[in-house]
């Protein structure tokens, strides 16, 4: 008996797998990736049963595609123009452009708060007669209510941007750009935003190596050791000049040193002062409300999350949810934290009538080892979704095939090029792809293919093969 269930088990497979289109089977072999570590969905939009279905109910690590679910539950709990505010108190006497006493600047967690927006927003301050502050900078974190984050834990690569935590007075993604200028005599670096009294201290030499040339500069940068330490950053290492000018975008010190930085250095720049220090703290009882900046919309911040993959501002966007929610309350809670935000997403999830049981949220990025779902289930999404009134809103914030986004250099001479939205995610030993492709014959499908092996890195082809395949239908 026994042996006649694992002869009707592997007929069972053998048949899920022939479904599969042979370019996708062929390629899975290539990348020696077994069916054992795929996942894949197809479906048209709206129809019960699926067209494609292999290990579909398998809770799977989703990597960047779990941003699918916190963009659409935020979409259809905040709305189209949700906006973020961040609010700046005078914690004394105002009096002939001086303050005796404290700036406090209030974050509520906006996932944008730009270099340029804060500089106009620091404008419209000197504006309103703010010039001097005799006291101190004071910044109001306390809208998030999280353990200390150690950008080193996920990968041990603690200065790339995708690491950067979130924080409820998150100001430029945390992050300094520096942009590389070869010449002559040697490298130039100009860094963006100024950061007031820290050092660049530029020790890279000229690098010449085979992989170094203007065909083939994909991994420019890997040998310079970036080195932050207090208010210096230490750059060493080799930069190969054949490559041109490149970019960085880095984090180097914690939020609120960097924050006070970028704080000084245009606040000077704008012609005002500050006499005292930056601490951490709240606004006192006699503050009074001074200016409140607002964010960018959710509809356009959905754009940034899914067409350019953001992990800092996908968590945000999460913690932002659980302070949506508020449990039922009258009133809106004083901070938000990861916990309430989890219960948030499930709480919606149910209000949908969406079971997925096998889900495990960590921070609604998808940069996680612990976050899971289903091929089936993430299709089931992405079906409720196209029949949501916000539809439009919510395939048009995901990256277009060939055109744009994370996938603007994929499958751009092919058929299926503009005829796909797709969110994709990449970690070690994970890739996946997930989202809708319009097909010569005018039908919408839902695709999902994950892969979780460690040849995963290898699995673009046959990702892609899914999609033409898809697309001829």
């Amino acid at each position: 008996m026994r042996r006649l269930g694992c002869v009707i088990a592997a007929l069972l497979f053998a048949s899920t797998a022939h479904a599969l289109p042979g370019s996708v089977m062929q390629s899975l072999k290539k990348a020696g990736i077994p069916l054992a570590g795929v996942a894949i969905e197809v479906r048209e939009a709206g129809a019960r049963r699926p067209l494609i279905s292999l290990n579909a109910t398998r809770p799977m690590n989703p990597a960047s595609t779990m941003k699918l679910l916190t963009t659409y539950a935020a979409l259809d709990m905040l709305g189209p123009v949700y906006s973020w505010k961040t609010e700046a108190y005078l914690d004394g006497e105002l009096k002939d452009g001086v303050l005796y006493g404290n700036l406090v600047l209030k974050g509520y967690g906006d996932p944008k708060l730009t270099l340029e927006q804060f500089w106009l927003w620091l404008r419209e301050l000197r504006a309103r007669g703010l010039h001097e502050i005799r006291g101190d900078l004071v910044l109001d974190r306390s809208f998030f209510e999280l353990p200390p984050h150690d950008p080193a834990a996920f990968d041990n690569d603690p200065v790339r941007a995708y690491n950067v935590g979130p924080d409820a007075l998150l100001l430029n993604f945390n992050t300094l750009r520096l942009r590389y200028l070869p010449d002559g005599n040697g490298m130039k670096i100009i860094s963006e935003p100024p950061l007031d009294g820290m050092k660049l201290d530029n020790r890279l030499a000229p690098q010449s190596a085979p992989a170094a040339s203007k065909n083939n500069c994909t991994n420019w940068d890997d040998g310079i050791l970036v080195q932050p330490g207090g208010d210096s950053v230490v750059l060493q290492g080799g930069y190969p000049g054949e490559c041109g000018e490149r970019e960085h975008h880095l984090s180097v010190m914690p939020h609120t040193r960097y924050a006070e930085a970028v704080f000084r250095a245009l606040w000077q720049e704008l012609g005002g002062s500050l006499k005292g220090k930056q601490r951490e703290g709240i606004a006192s009882g006699n503050a009074q409300l001074f200016s409140t900046h607002y964010s960018e919309p959710l509809s356009a911040v959905i754009r940034d999350i899914n067409k350019f993959s953001n992990n800092v501002m996908a968590r945000q966007l999460f913690l932002t949810l659980g302070a949506a929610a508020s449990d039922g309350a009258q009133e809106k809670p004083v901070f938000t934290n990861i916990e309430r935000s989890t219960r948030a997403v499930q709480g919606w999830l149910q209000k949908q009538r969406l079971d997925f049981p096998e889900l495990v949220l960590e921070n609604g990025a998808g940069l996680s080892r612990s976050e899971r779902i289903s091929a089936a289930h993430l299709a089931q999404l992405l079906q409720h979704a196209a029949a949501h009134p916000l539809s439009a809103e919510f395939e048009a914030s995901l990256p277009i095939l060939g055109v744009d986004g994370s996938v603007k250099k994929r499958l751009r001479e092919s058929a299926a090029a503009s005829h796909a939205h797709l969110k994709t995610g990449t970690l070690e030993g994970v890739k996946t792809l997930a989202g809708y492709v319009r097909s010569q014959g005018g039908r919408e499908w839902v695709v999902v293919f994950f892969i979780n092996h460690p040849n995963a890195k290898y699995g673009q082809a046959a990702q892609d093969a899914l999609i033409e395949w898809v697309q001829g239908q």
